[in-house]
């Protein structure tokens, strides 16, 4: 049996959809799966069960990357095929089971809409990060056992989510200092290699014996691992943060410029700081996401300290 999932090229979108990857696994357990994604993401789906294959999607003029990925899928039979990017290549594929996520979407978060896909009813299944052994192993080199560890993600895709440095900064040391929730601890940041401009303000402001700088220097399967050896989880609305959610570390989402209802973290343990300024408030008309700066100014430092507290305290209530 083989099952053929196509999922997205964006980390975040691709971590919301594991859930539904894990739901197809758990119901076809000897089935041999390939994923198709954009390369960002290729690296989340080494350690899926029963993995044959990774196409990975790299972006071409006139959509050549589909014919690409045709071209290594034809030929065989797909029991289920979930094309989660409507590509028009996936029509002529031969397959039993053939779902589709098209334009007229299910109202709410990202993961119920995907769950709708395949008609899952009741709870949508939680998005899952299958850890490698190798990983976890780097992980434990990264991070080794000591005092706990609070993950910060200052960075995202885009300048209007990004929380400026300085709020981070002091944030950080209201968390790990006296009467913080993590007294002591060390702090890691993590980040992609091209976005270690915006961390640097960060990474310099942690004392040389609690800092833990992992910016550029790790894949996103290591990265997985490093998060959920960490005691709790603080950043922007990213693939990070979907990352820290999914590996079941606790996980605090700020949100401005983009809706908490749709792509929230997802999880038992996860909540949300939102600016003050609504969505509609916040996103100016002529928005462009390569030139606008930071729409993050009315989330306060105050305010994200008393979400994290809150949900230390929900986590710890949840471990007792």
């Amino acid at each position: 049996m083989r099952i053929l999932f196509i999922t997205s090229t964006r980390v975040g979108d691709s971590i919301l959809s594991t859930g539904l990857l894990s739901r197809l696994i758990e119901e076809n357990p000897k089935a041999r799966i390939t994923i198709a994604c954009g390369p960002a993401a290729a690296p989340l789906f080494g350690g899926v069960p029963n993995l044959e294959r990774i196409i990975i999607l790299n972006k071409m003029a006139f959509s050549l990357h589909w014919v690409a990925m045709w071209w290594l899928s034809v030929g065989k039979f797909w029991d289920i095929l979930v094309d989660l990017r409507n590509s028009p290549m996936s029509y002529p594929l031969a397959a039993g089971r053939r779902f589709r996520l098209t334009r007229s979407r299910t109202s709410g978060h990202r993961v119920a809409q995907l769950a709708a896909v395949m008609g899952v009813t009741g709870e949508p299944p939680a998005p899952k990060v299958w850890l490698t052994d190798q990983a976890r192993e780097a992980a434990k080199t990264l991070i080794p056992d000591g005092p706990p560890v609070l993950a910060v993600g200052p960075t995202a895709n885009w300048q209007a989510k990004i929380w400026r440095a300085g709020d981070f900064v002091e944030l950080t040391k209201r968390l790990s200092g006296p009467g913080g929730i993590l007294p002591g601890a060390r702090v890691a940041v993590f980040g992609r290699d091209d976005e270690r401009p915006m961390a640097l303000r960060v990474i310099d402001a942690i004392p040389e014996d609690r800092r833990i700088d992992l910016v550029g220097h790790i894949d996103l399967m290591t990265a997985g691992a490093c998060l959920e050896r960490a005691a709790f989880y603080v950043g922007n609305d990213s693939g990070l943060m979907h990352l820290a959610a999914a590996v079941g570390t606790p996980t605090l989402g700020l949100f401005g410029p983009s809706l908490e209802e749709h792509y929230a973290p997802w999880g038992p343990l996860c909540a949300v700081a939102r600016a003050e300024k609504s969505f509609d408030e916040i996103f100016p008309e002529n928005f462009d996401h390569r030139e606008t700066g930071s729409l993050m100014d009315s989330l306060t430092v105050d305010v994200v300290e008393d979400a994290a507290k809150d949900l230390w305290r929900r986590a710890a209530g949840v471990s007792a």
